[in-house]
This record gives structure tokens, sequence and C-alpha cells, in this order.
């Protein structure tokens, strides 16, 4: 198949359902070679099974394109390993990796327990660490071998990481996490011609269907459907995004924006004193511009 990805060979994680199977079959529309990994579980992370996988394949294959499965956990550091691994094995190279995988635990924090905490943390952020970290390598060895690198790494944030959503430090605390490791890592994969970029998608999937979005009107939920966030990440696995890395896209079917993140403020001269701290720091506050509401404007 042609299209602007000809050739590439994608990792697309968590893609058996919702944004990651969109990501899965545009790339494939476009002329990728994709694997498919999904561990097959519900919202909260439990169960296992490669049939949603299988069935993007299944779509993948009958409209002319390539893939296959991959059902090994993201958050598994062999598991990660063993996912590279096979997109080299079976394809024959790695041009893009896609972290897209993620589970909800939403609770308010006075409420939420250790394991809410460390199963999200878990797959959002060693679930985008170590796949990444094993494609780095991987992408690092062809480097240092003379070998021309155009890579992309392509992380998930989210509104809720770089804006803040009641309900979500977990969430929001591995996503904003997400977006440092993008802005870090894109500095130091430069030298071995990998670009690293994130994305800050939202959209109407199961994840999200129970926090308001499902209750919306037909208009409002076809502008929320998941197809609206795969276009930008197909660029950006595209061998077009090279002069892009280290940047934040919030997407959805209603815009498409450059995130702009933490950026040095109104700036006072230190004092050795505490009392003489609050004078000045209410003016810096004062001066200062606000958070950002969860549409990432100024909050009100």
């Amino acid at each position: 198949m042609t299209g602007i990805c000809e050739g590439r060979v994608c990792i697309v994680t968590g893609a058996g359902r919702g944004i990651g199977r969109e990501h899965a079959l545009m790339l494939a529309a476009q002329g990728a070679k994709v694997v498919v990994n999904d561990i097959g579980g519900e919202v909260d992370g439990s169960g296992r099974s490669t049939g949603p996988a299988q069935d993007v394949v299944d779509e993948i294959v009958a409209a002319g394109g390539e893939a296959v499965v991959n059902g090994d956990d993201v958050s598994s550091w062999a598991g990660a390993e063993a996912m590279v691994g096979q997109a080299v094995e079976v394809f024959g190279d790695l041009h893009v990796l896609v972290n897209n995988a993620g589970i909800l635990r939403d609770r308010m924090l006075a409420n939420m327990t250790e394991a809410e905490w460390d199963a999200v943390i878990g797959v959002h952020l060693k679930g985008t660490f170590a796949p990444a970290r094993h494609a780095a390598a991987h992408w690092r060895e062809r480097s240092k071998a003379g070998d021309e690198v155009d890579a992309r790494i392509i992380n998930t944030s989210s509104p809720s990481g770089i804006y803040g959503n009641v309900g979500q430090t977990n969430y929001g605390a591995a996503k904003a996490g997400i977006a440092a490791f993008t802005v870090i890592a894109a500095k130091e994969l430069a030298r071995y011609g990998v670009t690293v970029n994130a994305i800050a998608p939202a959209a109407l999937t199961r994840m999200t269907e129970n926090l308001g979005m499902g209750q919306a009107d037909e208009a409002t939920k076809e502008k929320m459907a998941p197809k609206w966030i795969a276009p930008i990440v197909t660029w950006l696995a595209s061998p077009a995004s090279r002069p892009v890395t280290g940047r934040v896209f919030d997407v959805s079917g209603q815009a498409l924006s450059v995130s702009e993140g933490w950026h040095r403020g109104p700036t006072a001269e230190p004092v050795e004193d505490p009392e003489l701290v609050g004078e000045i720091a209410l003016q810096l506050v004062a001066d200062a511009r606000p958070n950002a509401n969860m549409f990432g404007y100024d909050e009100k």
C-alpha cells in the first residue's frame, strides 16, 4: 500500500480498540507495516485477550496491508524488549514506536489506594519508558554502525496531565511525566536520528464514555470520535515530520494545537528572610498568567 508512511515499520501499543486502533488502521492505509500490540484488558487493566488486536490485524490484512499481533505487556521490561524484537524479526526493521496503551483507575486523592496508583503509573509511565528504551537502544546501535536512521517515538500524554483534571492524580501525574519524558528524550535521541513527540488527545472511547462524554449529543460525539486523533500521529510517523521534535500536540475533532510547556514567569530578587517572601510571592502570582483549565485556556 502507498502513502506517506510507505515502507515504515510501526509498533502501536494498545491498538486493539479506540484511539490506538485508529492509529494502526491509518498507518497501514498509508503504507506502514504495523505491529498491533494489545493485551486485550478491561479499562482498569484487568483481564487479557488477543482478540481485539487480532481483529485489527485481520482488518488491515483484508484491506491489503501488513500487520501482526503482539500481546506483550508494555509495562514489562522483557515484554517491551520482545515487542521491539518482533518488529525487527518479522518486518526487518523498526521506524516508529507509538506509545498509546493506557488504563484508568480514577479516584479522589483521599480515597485512592496504593494499587490504583501503582497500576496507572506502571502502564502509562513504565509502559512508555520500557518500549522507548528498547527501541532507542536498537536505533543507537544502528546509528553507531553507520546506518541512516530516521525514526520516531510518539507518546500519549493527556489534557489531564498537562492542564489537570479532578479525580485523576494518578493518571494526570503519569501523563505529565510522559510530556516531560518526551522533551528530555527528544534532546537525548536527536543525535541518533530519532524524533520524540507526544499527543494530548481528547476523544470519546470506552475509557472516557463514563466521564461525561458519553452523555453528549450526537454532533459532539462525532467531533470526539477517535478517528480525529490518527492524522497527526500518522504525519508524525512519516519522514515529513523530521524537523519536529520535543513537542506536545493537543488534538481532538475540534482543534489541533501545540501545547506550550512550562516557562519561567515573573521574577524577583531572592531574599533570605522568610517573613519577606509573602509580599513578593503574592505579587509574582498576581503578575503571572493563570494555570490552564481542562481546555488549555487561562482558568478564570
